[in-house]
């Protein structure tokens, strides 16, 4: 911040004289000084095209080591904690939104206890996979980038505004992604205007992608998925959908060395989220731990969980087929 006071660097009280044809923008300092222009010299409902025109190293994955970096650059980006399972399923008017608490570097657990599901804004949120330090910077500029669009347009984005300014976002980590730096997000909301939950992925080139139902991403995803696909019924209730969810997570902790399932002894569960007409809402530790004990407790009796029915219209078994 000192290059903002000695006057290296345009802060953001830049000076500067006033446009006589814009509308009360300040001209920005570079047609007197040489210097960039100041904060008010651009005007932009994005946060992040702002951030990138003034500071573009600050954007995430834009201090990625280059191609000639030696190898010892690449075992650090291995070696740094990874997220890793986020499922998602659509329920009755809403969306809810799963993630397992593990973040592993390596072959080890870096952390047992790591959030990997935010809210967005009032009617979305967001859960990221990959690595961990690059995806909360992630979650951090998009939450701005949300809040600043409506302060300056006086309304929020639609539902797929969110979702395309979010793959606009992953885009410009495509660079730091090829280095290793990979952070793929799975975006959730309630869309007020069809009155129900969507859900949107993407891939490291951006997206997004609209998925029907119920998806899930990171390292165990594939398990995860599998156990929904048996599991997921139209239209559930919030509660089933959430039960389901972390139904998905424990299967996926079972097979996949990467993913925690829930931990008693250190009361450590999965993070749980809502999207409703209702908002955003984060379950309490309280209610993610009933989830968990229903989960573990019918587990005791059928290791691999409940099954589902073999012919349409049979009703799903808590035990074994």
């Amino acid at each position: 911040m000192g290059s903002y006071y000695d006057g290296h660097q345009s802060g953001p009280f830049a000076g500067g004289d006033r446009d006589p044809g814009g509308a009360g923008r300040v001209q920005g300092t570079a047609g007197l000084t040489g210097r960039p222009p100041g904060f008010m010299g651009l005007q932009s409902a994005s946060f992040a095209d702002f951030l990138g025109s003034h500071s573009p190293s600050l954007l995430p994955g834009r201090t990625a080591p280059g191609p000639g970096a030696d190898s010892r650059a690449g075992e650090a980006i291995r070696d740094l904690p990874h997220a890793t399972t986020i499922v998602a399923a659509v329920c009755e008017h809403g969306v809810v939104l799963a993630g397992d608490r593990r973040a592993t570097a390596g072959s080890m657990i870096a952390k047992r206890d790591v959030e990997k599901v935010f809210r967005s804004d009032e009617f979305s949120a967001m859960g990221y996979a990959g690595t961990g330090s690059v995806g909360i910077e992630f979650v951090r500029l998009f939450q701005v980038e949300l809040e600043h669009y409506e302060k300056m347009e006086g309304r929020s984005l639609s539902l797929e505004g969110k979702a395309n300014r979010l793959a606009w976002m992953v885009r410009g980590n495509l660079g730091a992604a090829m280095q290793g730096l990979v952070v793929v997000p799975l975006f959730v909301g309630y869309d007020e205007e069809q009155d129900r939950g969507r859900i949107f992925s993407y891939d490291v080139a951006g997206g997004p992608y609209e998925e029907q139902r119920f998806y899930s991403i990171g390292s165990g995803s594939l398990f995860a998925r599998g156990a929904l696909k048996k599991l997921y019924v139209d239209d559930m209730p919030v509660g089933d959908a959430a039960l389901a969810c972390v139904q998905a997570l424990y299967d996926a902790a079972d097979d996949d060395s990467a993913t925690g399932g829930p931990d008693l002894t250190r009361r450590i569960f999965p993070i749980i989220a809502t999207v409703t007409a209702d908002g955003f809402r984060k379950l309490s530790e309280a209610e993610s731990e009933d989830y968990a004990q229903q989960v573990v407790q019918g587990r005791m009796v059928a290791p691999d969980g409940p099954t589902a029915p073999l012919r349409t219209g049979q009703p799903p078994s808590g035990g074994h087929a």
